[in-house]
Order: structure tokens, then sequence, then C-alpha cells
């Protein structure tokens, strides 16, 4: 619970291709309190990154964001998940291929996966990306937290090429089309 406000925090679950990639751009948002990385939506109990990155767990790799819905709605958190991956490609962001990369919301509330689901609908009717978004929406599973090594990682290696090259044009584009939702102190 935020102290300085009785508003309780929520909590949203993103898979949207690498982990690093979507932490680095939610933790630049106003009413975030925190990113943990992590991995849900699989079949084994306790899984580590090894066994992951084979694909066959089941589990995508993914984000924990607890925010303060009275400075960043839910749907704002949807929009910057849209804008920030391509939702149309099944199992893969980038050169990063398997099903630990896929695109899945996982609702923690009814309210949630209708915001969700409409959204989507939305999308896909405007045609606002050239193919059709391919983005699961499922109920929450159980969510590991990720290893240290895989906590904080762009803050902590931007000089890495990996986020020089991947990572820093998707902070360009949300410091472009999202500057009023930005947290000040990024």
């Amino acid at each position: 619970m935020n102290k300085q406000n009785s508003q309780p925090l929520e909590t949203a679950i993103f898979a949207g291709g690498c982990f690093w990639c979507t932490e680095a751009v939610f933790q630049r948002l106003e009413g975030v309190h925190e990113v943990v990385s992590g991995y849900t939506g699989g079949t084994i109990k306790n899984p580590a990154y090894r066994e992951i990155c084979t694909g066959r767990t089941g589990h995508a790799e993914a984000i924990k964001i607890s925010f303060d819905p009275s400075k960043v709605s839910y749907l704002d958190l949807l929009e910057v998940f849209f804008a920030t991956h391509d939702p149309t490609t099944l199992n893969r962001q980038g050169n990063d291929v398997g099903t630990q990369y896929r695109s899945e919301i996982f609702y923690t509330t009814p309210e949630q996966k209708r915001s969700a689901t409409d959204l989507i609908a939305m999308l896909d009717k405007k045609k606002v990306f050239a193919s059709p978004i391919v983005t699961a929406v499922s109920e929450e599973q159980p969510f590991y937290v990720a290893e240290e090594e895989h906590q904080n990682y762009f803050n902590d290696h931007r000089q890495q090429p990996y986020c020089q090259f991947i990572i820093d044009p998707k902070i360009k584009k949300l410091k472009t089309y999202f500057s009023k939702k930005l947290n000040t102190e990024n």
C-alpha cells in the first residue's frame, strides 16, 4: 500500500518479449512503484532461466508491475505495452524467438480482462498494426521472480550491445509518444 495515498496499489502482468525490455519501459512511467522480471504461464514450479530458455516449460518471460491507479491507469499501461513491442508476431520479438518471448497479458481482475480484450478488438478494427494482434489474454498464473542478474538489467548494463540496439529504441519511442506519462526522476 502506498503510504502517501490511501489508494491501494494494483498489479499488472505482461509478457512482451525479453523481460529486460519490458522492465526498462515500465520502470519509467509515473505511478509505477515496482517492476519485477520473472516467469509465468508455464507448467513447472520455480523455473530457472536456463529451463525456460529451452521453451519446454511453457513459461513466458514476463514482468509484474505494482502501480498506483490514481497516477497511471491500467489502460495507460496497456497502451504502452502495445506501443513498445510487436503484438502481431507469434512467439517472437525481433531476433528473440520461442514461446518464452510470446505476447501475453495475464489479467488479475475481470476489469483488466475486459480492458485488454476491448483494446485488442479496437486496435484490430482500426488496423493500427499491419497484421492482426496475436497477444493472448489469460488469467493470472503463478509468477516466479527471475534470478537477481535479470532484475533492473537495462539500468545496470546500458553499455551492453543488446541494451543499446534493442532496448534504447524502445525507451526513445516511449519518450516520444508517452512523454506526459513519464516519471521525471528517470
